[in-house]
């Protein structure tokens, strides 16, 4: 696990999972929002955070979290050796977003730039929450089943299954370290 991809519908807890996965491993990691929108949601030139990312996939370690644009998307899954698909049942996202929008207004997200307008990006994420389930979550789908022969594969399909897979990657890292040690 060298190169890791986060990914999923909005709401699912992707920051707070990829910042201990981060923790974890020691992997750099990388959140796609604040990439993009450095600082109260203003977006950066699209040329830019390509080039931005494209430094990032041309490292040797990351973990990448978040969406980006469909172009980067596709490019940062293509080149992870781990996808960690965050994929659980729409009323938890849905539920998730809603608690994160009230609960943004004492305390910024996990995983949201700076100054990020908490409505804006929350109405963002309810539109976001249609879209990627009509359309993204049956193509990340079919994507992991025909990766899991080339790539670790990590289909997070329910709440507990996220604690068993930070269990599942301390046991790995614990292993890894002792037998470097």
């Amino acid at each position: 696990m060298k190169k890791v991809a986060v990914f999923g519908n909005a709401g699912g807890g992707k920051s707070t999972l990829s910042k201990k996965l981060s923790q974890i491993t020691g992997l750099p990691l990388y959140v796609l929002d604040k990439i993009q929108y450095p600082s109260g949601g203003i977006e950066l030139p699209i040329e830019d955070y390509k080039r931005t990312h494209e430094k990032i996939l041309a490292s040797d370690q990351w973990i990448i979290d978040g969406f980006g644009c469909k172009e980067t998307l596709w490019l940062r899954l293509n080149e992870a050796d781990s996808l960690v698909f965050v994929d659980l049942p729409l009323h938890v996202h849905f539920w998730w977003v809603t608690k994160r929008f009230i609960t943004g207004y004492w305390e910024l997200p996990e995983g949201w730039p700076q100054k990020s307008p908490i409505l804006k990006s929350s109405l963002n994420s309810y539109r976001a929450l249609w879209l990627c389930h009509k359309y993204l979550t049956p193509r990340y789908r079919e994507y992991i089943e025909q990766s899991q022969s080339t790539k670790s594969v990590y289909h997070l399909r329910a709440i507990a299954q996220i604690s068993q897979f930070f269990e599942l990657i301390e046991n790995e890292t614990n292993f890894e370290d002792g037998i470097s040690a």
